[in-house]
């Protein structure tokens, strides 16, 4: 099995805390590389990331790694995460953009990702491993693909290590999108995301606004299972499954989880992949 890891998003309350911990605990089984920690729009869960950060560390063992997006925050702020990330001992994090939350007027200091790469490597050199995304399906607001694709090389050329690509459901893509990159200079992995099927009306409406198609035979299927959820849940999972075999198969080094805090669709994936 190729190595996985798995993306958590940082909770705000009590609730949203155990559910993390059990979720944690049970992932941390199948002994991830490292787990990554999604940080809010404009900064909204600007300490809730670092705090989950250090709970899934300590408690449960795991290499937490911390995203940092440039949207909404300044030069001084962002310093001042590196320096805490690497009190903390993180050896690698997530460069992102970001979105830029509703009613925010104000960009940040950094407007692309690439500037924030460049940033983090004029500050700290090599201490972190950093991985960027990227977009098999072009990202929603690219101009065309050759654009969108020239941006995600300024990353790269800017210190990118790594890649994680934003989820999909069509392997192809990846594997066109990795020709693309190989044939453009970008030779860093790039390791797909992968999203389980939890709830796939939720799916389909995050779908549209992330750029993510969902392929209509897929639609078409889930729609003839009505009210089935063991049939739908079985479903998902072998499509998601059969996907990821395919991509390990094709070369991929290794698989990205988006588990939205929820253990049971990542885990009926893995076990059928294992």
């Amino acid at each position: 099995m190729a190595a996985v890891s798995f993306e958590f998003f940082p909770p705000k309350t009590d609730e949203q805390r155990e559910q993390l911990d059990k979720t944690a605990a049970r992932l941390a089984k199948h002994q991830p590389e490292y787990v990554s920690v999604t940080f809010g729009a404009g900064g909204s869960t600007l300490s809730y990331t670092p705090e989950t950060v250090r709970n899934l560390h300590q408690r449960h063992g795991l290499d937490a790694t911390p995203h940092i997006s440039c949207v909404g925050g300044s030069r001084e702020e962002i310093r001042s995460l590196l320096v805490q990330y690497r009190a903390q001992g993180c050896k690698r994090l997530v460069a992102l953009r970001g979105d830029m939350p509703s009613g925010m007027a104000r960009a940040g200091d950094f407007r692309y990702a690439s500037e924030l790469v460049g940033f983090i490597r004029a500050e700290h050199g090599d201490t972190f491993e950093l991985l960027v995304g990227c977009y098999p399906e072009t990202h929603p607001q690219a101009e065309h693909a050759a654009a969108d694709m020239a941006h995600f090389k300024l990353k790269v050329d800017a210190g990118a290590d790594a890649a994680i690509t934003q989820y999909f459901y069509n392997a192809d893509a990846y594997f066109h999108f990795v020709d693309g990159a190989r044939r453009h200079g970008i030779d860093i992995p790039i390791l797909p995301g992968i999203m389980p099927i939890a709830n796939f009306s939720q799916l389909r409406r995050f779908s549209e606004g992330c750029g993510a198609e969902i392929p209509r035979w897929v639609a078409k299927r889930m729609a003839s299972f009505g009210d089935d959820r063991d049939a739908i849940r079985a479903f998902a999972s072998d499509l998601v499954a059969g996907m990821c075999q395919r991509l390990l198969n094709g070369g991929a080094p290794g698989l990205h989880f988006y588990t939205l805090n929820q253990a049971r669709p990542t885990l009926a994936v893995l076990e059928r992949l294992r």
